[in-house]
């Protein structure tokens, strides 16, 4: 099946590391590809049963796969058939479809359905070429079909074909009905959602009130390929992560109707230690003196020292001043000019942010230019040595084991910026950003990140990943993406470095980063980890690692290595790289990603033993068909395959409400009521109008959600004993957190004119509205609760001598008086709120040292008698993320900063008594992330549970206990 996008606009945790010590996990796959995808934040997929199977004859000894919602097989292989058309290599791919129409139900081949995407060109005659499917001119995301060929004296004959082409798309039109302002504005709002860390904080010192600076660029109408179809404005918003500094660059798709981010995800591709990445966008130009050599130019020999103090050679070249770079122009046939191979360029890009240098060129950046051929000790610091000698082994390792030219395999320029920092502090990570690596400087703990020769294997990995099966970096393609960068990654370190397979450590990544640590200490991941699907995987969103990118990567590379080690290095680097040249496609799942190289193996002629161990690798870490029924759960489920995430459940009075899309996310969500005991079937309250209806909640009597739709964003309500819906709020900008109790609705509205959040309150009743902060350009207010008419909320304001400071408040809608609760004087950060009968509960952050970890806090209404339900530090602590309560318990989400990824990182929720007695317990020991826990009555918590691969609506009565 193909593996389904999550989408993650406003999950419960800000982008941050990208790192997994031995971990596995997430995204499941889906026979519905994208059922998540249309959810803004799907935690995890669905799985149905193949439709349209293909029936029709492919040849005697041929085997056809068939595809799933799609008439279009994926997977043909052994096929042994001449091609008739003439021309280029996409010429007779295409006159082949056209030929086989029975076969492919394919109804249009020509080059405007089928534009080409690229074609790969092999030892022995191979052409491997791609095919983008587009749907009325529009490209379709993930429609990519391969057709392999062998050419021979002249002649074309077809072996296989492969991917997803999805014929049950049928769109009345293609144009959006909302512009691109309004995409760029609803993505820029969904970006700081989600980078919001689950805070409001201070501004430091100097800094303005207001969202992060980001920038939303539109690029072309998508179709996302769900149901029948979802035209998309794919928004791209770069900027630096407030929280951290780190770069940012989220891929944003806006339903071009209603204009809801129905998908989010990074588009970073980081090895993962410290810090968050984002993904480059097509086009980024080098600097100015990034020119080709001249033919009076020459090749320079020389010499450094790695960080590991091995001499090696470095090549260099003069430029017509006589001045030395790092630049190696070396890499040419026996026959070539020294100027007709690719240019591999190293950057010195020290002191320079991590979030200048991602998909642009920091400003006035240049090559590393030493004064002599032999590289002082300045060269092996800055990691400039290691990242130049490694570039040149990696480009070895592709163009001897396959004939690759460079990371394209067109021998395009390869660029390395090395030293980047993250807020004038070590950044400990590297990635790739679709033109070039991008090295961290490192410190403390940490070399500089281009210190292993596995990190640059990865991150050039990913070009080369990028420049073939362009696996899409979320879910499980994105965890395949890292699972091949981590496996090639680690095969070239190997061989540059004379390290046996045998090794203990041959299966460490990133063992050489740390200054102090061993190998096993230090690694960053480990592909001898034994990482199962059913012991290891974790369901988490895609503001969690992306969907789980390197969570899960570990499962998927593991099988590889497994097979690595039992098939020996040449053979099952070949059966690797075929397959991800020739079989993979950018939605593939695992259970795809094992059938192509199954395939591959059988292609390059594999014995029946050799494909015995291939298909032993996989099962061994239980990556077989059905993998993921063998998940459980210690919940009560009440909703399955709710296909959403980031829009949250409400829950009180025996009553909740959730957004919900149909099994295969093909429908935009609705509006379910049912009740929290589990009897009785959910009941459909919103108008099935084609509009998203999210953020619903109830308090018992009362359903309220936000409709997306292009005329603007209504705040709906019906009442629970049945009647109609009305509208009784509307506005242009994004909205979150909707409350409701009695007559009263809140919720958090960005004002677009000043950046920043304010909580909006309205009478159902009477139609009164107003903001509880006044709405000032210095005011921020949001994560608001409500009960009798009193709205309690987060808030940002200057103080008397003008230095903004945060606190919590309590609204009283009847005299719109305020109260102030007793948060401390110097409270960097305060989150959700709570507001029951007894008091109001509140989180807060008074941790200089920024540990991650939260207190929680409770005072009266009026603001006496106040409690810390849990401590910031010590025993009891967590790290507090958002909170919900009922009279009788607290419920808290904990999220861990991922400083690596595991399931310990991952979103838990616990239990505590509200005077805080007897310490937090958990209130459920499910491997996976616990989202958006809402309190009903007593002890009874419902939340987003992620750990079957689906987003189920779950409930506890009572806490697990310690887990």
């Amino acid at each position: 099946m193909r593996a389904q996008l999550l989408s993650s606009v406003n999950t419960p945790r800000a982008t941050g590391i990208e790192t997994v010590r031995g971990g596995a996990a997430i995204a499941a796959r889906v026979a519905s590809l994208l059922a998540a995808v249309l959810a803004a934040a799907g935690l995890l997929v669905t799985a149905i049963p193949a439709a349209h199977a293909d029936t029709a004859p492919a040849s005697s000894a041929s085997e056809v796969t068939p595809g799933t919602e799609t008439e279009t097989p994926s997977l043909v292989t052994d096929l042994h058939e001449a091609v008739t058309a003439t021309g280029s290599a996409a010429d007779a791919a295409r006159g082949h479809l056209k030929a086989k129409k029975s076969r492919y139900h394919i109804a249009d081949t020509s080059a405007k359905d089928l534009a080409t995407a690229g074609t790969t060109a092999e030892k022995g005659g191979k052409e491997t070429v791609r095919l983008q499917q587009k749907y009325k001119g529009v490209e379709v995301l993930g429609g990519q079909y391969l057709v392999r060929m062998t050419k021979k004296d002249g002649k074309r004959t077809v072996t296989g074909t492969s991917g997803n082409y999805f014929t049950e798309l049928k769109l009345d039109s293609v144009a959006p009905k909302i512009s691109e302002e309004t995409a760029i504005e609803r993505a820029v709002g969904a970006v700081t959602t989600q980078l919001g860390g689950g805070l409001l904080r201070a501004p430091a010192k100097g800094e303005k009130p207001g969202r992060a600076e980001f920038t939303g660029t539109a690029g072309a109408v998508t179709i996302l390929p769900q149901g029948t179809g979802v035209l998309t404005r794919h928004i791209t918003v770069t900027g630096t992560n407030p929280a951290d500094g780190s770069p940012v660059q989220q891929e944003v798709y806006i339903d071009a109707h209603s204009g809801f981010p129905v998908m989010q995800y990074s588009g970073i591709k980081t090895f993962g230690a410290t810090g968050t990445g984002t993904g480059a966008t097509e086009g980024v130009e080098a600097p100015a003196d990034a020119t080709t050599a001249a033919a009076d130019q020459l090749v320079v020999k020389g010499s450094g020292v790695r960080y590991n103090g091995q001499k090696v050679d470095i090549n260099l070249y003069k430029d017509t001043k006589g001045l030395l770079q790092m630049i190696d122009y070396s890499k040419r046939g026996v026959d070539d000019s020294p100027y007709a191979g690719p240019m591999i360029a190293t950057y010195d890009a020290r002191g320079r942010e991590a979030s200048s240098a991602s998909g642009v060129w920091p400003t006035g950046v240049k090559y590393f230019q030493p004064a002599t051929p032999d590289l002082g000790e300045e060269y092996t610091n800055s990691g400039a040595v290691d990242a130049h000698w490694a570039a040149g082994k990696v480009y070895d390792y592709y163009k001897n084991h396959f004939g690759r030219k460079g990371l394209d395999g067109q021998d395009g320029y390869i660029y390395s910026l090395v030293g980047v920092v993250q807020r004038g502090q070590p950044y400990n990570n590297a990635f790739w950003d679709g033109q070039k690596m991008v090295y961290g400087q490192g410190g403390g703990d940490y070399r500089t990140f281009s210190a292993d020769t596995d990190v640059v294997g990865h991150e050039m990995t990913h070009g080369v990943v990028e420049h073939t099966a362009n696996l899409v970096y979320a879910g499980q393609s994105g965890a395949m993406n890292e699972a091949l960068a981590d496996y090639f990654g680690n095969a070239i370190d190997l061989e540059a470095n004379g390290q046996s397979m045998d090794d203990p450590d041959a299966g460490l990544l990133g063992e050489d980063l740390c200054t102090t640590a061993g190998p096993r200490e230090c690694a960053l991941r480990d592909l001898n980890d034994g990482a199962t699907t059913s012991k290891n995987f974790i369901g988490v969103t895609y503001s969690g690692d992306n969907g789980g990118v390197h969570l899960n990567s570990t499962i998927f590379s593991g099988a590889l290595w497994d097979m690595r080690q039992d098939l020996g290095a040449e053979l099952a680097d070949q059966y690797v790289y075929r397959a991800l040249s020739a079989y993979m496609t950018p939605l593939d799942g695992f259970t795809e990603g094992r059938a192509a190289v199954i395939a591959a193996a059988q292609e390059l002629g594999a014995t029946k033993a050799q494909l015995a161990i291939v298909k032993r690798s996989f099962d061994a870490h239980g990556i077989v068909p059905g993998w993921e029924k063998a998940l459980g759960v210690d919940t009560d489920t009440l909703v399955s395959k709710v296909n959403i995430a980031s829009t949250g459940v409400g829950a009180a009075g025996g009553k909740y409400a959730v957004s919900r899309s149909n099994e295969d996310g093909s429908e935009p969500y609705s509006v379910w009521l049912g009740n929290t005991s589990g009897k009785g079937q959910p009941q459909l309250v919103s108008a099935n109008n084609g509009d998203y209806n999210v953020y619903a909640n109830t308090d018992g009597k009362t359903v309220v959600w936000a409709d997306y739709s292009s005329q603007g964003i209504f705040i709906m309500a019906r009442p629970v004993g049945g009647g109609l819906a009305k509208r009784v709020d509307g506005i242009g900008s994004d909205v979150t957190g909707l409350v409701v109790d009695g007559d009263w609705v809140a919720y958090t509205a960005l004002n677009p004119q000043y950046g920043v959040t304010n909580v909006r309150y309205v009478n159902m009743k009477t139609g009164e509205t107003g903001l509880v902060d006044g709405g000032r350009p210095y005011n921020i207010s949001g994560l608001a609760s409500i009960k009798d008419g009193k709205i309690a909320y987060a808030k940002v304001a200057p103080d008397a001598n003008g230095n903004m400071k945060v606190g919590v408040e309590v609204f009283d809608t009847a005299t719109h008086t305020k109260t102030t609760m007793p948060a401390a004087d110097d409270a960097m950060g305060i989150g959700q709120t709570a507001i029951t009968d007894d008091g109001v509960f509140w989180i807060e952050d008074n941790d200089l040292t920024d540990s991650g970890k939260a207190a929680v806090r409770r005072a009266g209404l009026d603001g006496s008698n106040p409690v810390t339900v849990t401590p910031e530090a010590g025993e009891g602590s967590l790290y507090a993320y958002t909170l919900t309560a009922s009279d009788d318990a607290v419920s808290i989400t904990s999220t861990p900063p991922a400083t690596w990824w595991a399931n310990d990182t991952m979103a838990k929720l616990y239990q505590v008594a509200p005077d805080g007695k007897g310490g937090p317990q958990r209130m459920s020991c499910n491997r996976g992330e616990q989202a958006f826990g809402t309190a009903d009555e007593g002890q009874r918590v419902l939340w987003l549970d992620g750990t079957t691969g689906y987003t189920n609506l779950v409930k506890r009565d009572r806490p697990a206990g310690r887990c």
